[in-house]
């Protein structure tokens, strides 16, 4: 039985480059940052559901859906400043009563409607310090560029191909959810940190928004896989 004191916070700035207004388009019927609300909402582990901003305009949306919108300093509101840094500005607001942070990012909306709760068990049932989603990568290959732009193999050998029998499970922390523990945020500045455990997806929901073409597959995936369970129907589109 949990029985800390749990919330959500939900970072959601007014500007984007990528896409103008990114957490308010029209996603499946809902601006995008409802969804994470009421992802939250439907949490019972969870006391209190908190968007942190700079917009007036997602404090409306946040207000529409019984969400309380947190104010957030012009210096922590830039694109240089970090979402650790929103989260504790929000704590501070909120008070000292919370121990226990649910960390949603609006650009994430895959989430079954049980997926916070599972990973609250999860982090509870392990006597994790922090906690974050991921999937399993299985088949795939990863290179980058070094600074003077030459290819480099970083989960496997290029010059030993292995089977991908022999190869050993590889995790994507996938961004979805977060769950830390109030003071190991603020001890290390960071939402993982100490014992760190993961709550496991399925593979499409680590797909997030972040270009318009993203929506078109995000949305397609939101309505085959996931609206019915949000619904109570079987629709498609």
């Amino acid at each position: 039985m949990i029985k800390q004191n749990i919330i959500a916070i939900i970072p959601a700035r007014g500007g984007s480059k990528g896409i103008p207004r990114k957490n308010l388009i029209d996603f499946c019927g809902k601006p995008l940052l409802a969804w994470s609300i009421i992802q939250a909402q439907k949490t019972p582990y969870i006391k209190g559901v908190y968007v942190s901003s700079d917009s007036d305009e997602i404090f409306e949306c946040s207000e529409q859906y019984n969400a309380i919108g947190i104010k957030r300093p012009a210096d922590i509101s830039g694109d240089t400043a970090t979402s650790e840094s929103a989260i504790i500005h929000a704590c501070e607001q909120v008070g000292a009563q919370v121990s226990i942070i649910v960390f949603l990012q609006p650009t994430s909306p895959l989430r079954k409607p049980d997926d916070i709760t599972k990973a609250i068990e999860v982090f509870g049932a392990g006597k994790f310090d922090s906690l974050f989603s991921s999937c399993e990568l299985h088949d795939f290959l990863i290179w980058e560029k070094d600074k003077a732009g030459v290819l480099k193999s970083i989960n496997y050998n290029y010059h030993n191909r292995t089977r991908r029998q022999d190869r050993g499970v590889q995790y994507v922390e996938n961004g979805s959810i977060y769950v830390f523990k109030k003071e190991a945020l603020y001890k290390y500045n960071n939402r993982l940190s100490g014992k760190i455990g993961m709550y496991f997806m399925d593979f499409y929901q680590s797909f997030e928004i972040n270009a318009q073409d993203d929506v078109d597959l995000l949305t397609m995936i939101f309505k085959v896989k996931l609206l019915r369970d949000y619904e109570g129907k079987s629709r498609l589109f």
